[in-house]
């Protein structure tokens, strides 16, 4: 199967720690940053460091996949700017968040709140366009719309006609949420700008078969990859032709993540005990054992003991 496999932006989970991990895995080409928010000025460098340290070594993870950097907001010329800004840092282009269904981001007018306003967003992307240097790819993220699914051939019209290079479609609407009986693959297929712009599929892709589905209904060979790669950590591999992981080589990765975070966020005390709860509640789907890992580690609150106890799980796999 020809794909091209992009790691999804979840805001809150899927982190530079955790693009490290999934990266090392093999099977992407390339991962979208979690969003920063753009109000009305031109942010420091810290804060596109911050959620982009591979800008530290040319924009890319330790196993060489490109990160691009993704923003969010309303401002075409604050907007404009912040991406110029991100480019000569070295993100691998830029992609604009037109799809986060969060109350707060919405509520602000980001997001999926702009999807309402086709008009709106052919303004914003043809000013980013013109002002991002044309050698670099402009990408946004978008659902199919606010509460009509068909008001996604109105919306990706703006987005073309703004002159945006890629489009990734995430094949629900705003109230949808994530339902998974909501999903709508084929209307990604039915697409009138198909022929326009690349398209990314995206949305409810938990295992190679998934994928292909996906691939059959939609026409893309482009998928982005998200709640489906914390379910099954090697997932953009197994799609490329690899076996799912075993539970023994998942249990040595999440204690490898620990390394990560013992390395890279002293300052974080909680961080790898709440993110291992989080990233379980994912792992269960595929991984039904990690119920019980679950049950030992939720209310662990220090890094070292949820080691232990994932140790604990290994050693008795492997004995």
């Amino acid at each position: 199967m020809s794909t091209h496999l992009t790691l999804a932006p979840l805001e809150g989970v899927i982190d530079h720690f955790v693009r490290e991990l999934l990266t090392g895995l093999g099977g992407y080409d390339l991962c979208i940053t979690e969003f920063l928010r753009i109000s009305n000025t031109l942010m420091p460098d810290r804060s596109f460091y911050k959620v982009c340290p591979e800008l530290e070594q040319q924009g890319l993870t330790r196993s060489g996949v490109p990160v691009r950097i993704q923003l969010l907001g309303q401002c075409p010329n604050r907007l404009s700017e912040n991406a110029n800004r991100a480019i000569e840092l070295g993100s691998h282009g830029i992609d604009l968040n037109l799809g986060c269904p969060s109350k707060t981001v919405n509520n602000n007018k980001g997001g999926a709140v702009l999807l309402k306003e086709p008009e709106t967003i052919y303004q914003l992307v043809k000013a980013m366009r013109s002002s991002i240097p044309a050698q670099h790819t402009f990408s946004v993220k978008i659902r199919l719309g606010w509460d009509d699914e068909n008001a996604v051939h109105e919306i990706g019209d703006a987005i073309v006609q703004g002159g945006a290079n890629e489009l990734t479609v995430h094949a629900r609407t705003k109230v949808d949420g994530y339902k998974q009986d909501a999903i709508k693959w084929p209307m990604i297929g039915q697409l009138k700008i198909k022929q326009q712009i690349a398209l990314r599929a995206n949305g409810e892709i938990w295992n190679r078969q998934d994928a292909i589905s996906c691939q059959a209904m939609t026409g893309c060979d482009n998928l982005m990859l998200g709640r489906g790669a914390l379910a099954m950590p090697n997932l953009a591999a197994v799609i490329k032709g690899e076996s799912p992981m075993t539970y023994q080589q998942l249990l040595l990765l999440l204690i490898d993540y620990a390394r990560f975070e013992i390395v890279g966020d002293k300052d974080k005390g909680q961080y790898y005990p709440n993110r291992m709860k989080q990233w379980l509640t994912y792992l269960r789907r595929q991984y039904p054992q990690t119920n019980e890992l679950f049950r030992q580690i939720r209310t662990l609150t220090v890094r070292q003991d949820v080691v232990s106890v994932i140790t604990s799980e290994l050693d008795s796999q492997c004995g």
